[in-house]
């Protein structure tokens, strides 16, 4: 498939596999932040990818990846959350929005 190939595909699902396992670990009372965070990580995978696959039209494609870096905004936003909530250090958080941030720039970038 054509969108294993971006990179910031690939950023994403490195994000996403480190951030499932750190909240596999949170306390218990704070399932709706981490169900709200791997929805929104998955919804920026899974926009990034259906937006590469749009061929009929670059307005369509580029809604597509609007919407993924929308959910990376989200993503960002559930990830101030668990710091404020002591679920996460500052250097994670530090080093997944580096990564989100990078990600959000080269998906902006796509044609």
């Amino acid at each position: 498939m054509n969108h294993e190939r971006l990179m910031s595909y690939q950023e994403l699902l490195g994000v996403a596999g480190d951030v499932a396992k750190r909240v596999a670990k949170w306390r218990r009372g704070t399932s709706y932040l981490a169900d709200q965070l791997n929805r929104a990580m998955g919804s920026a995978l899974l926009n990034l990818a259906e937006g590469n696959g749009k061929r009929s039209s670059a307005k369509e494609r580029r809604r597509f990846f609007e919407m993924s870096m929308g959910s990376i905004a989200e993503v960002s936003a559930c990830l101030d959350l668990a710091y404020i909530q002591r679920l996460i250090s500052r250097s994670d958080l530090d080093s997944f929005k580096s990564c989100l941030r990078l990600a959000y720039v080269r998906i902006d970038a796509l044609p």
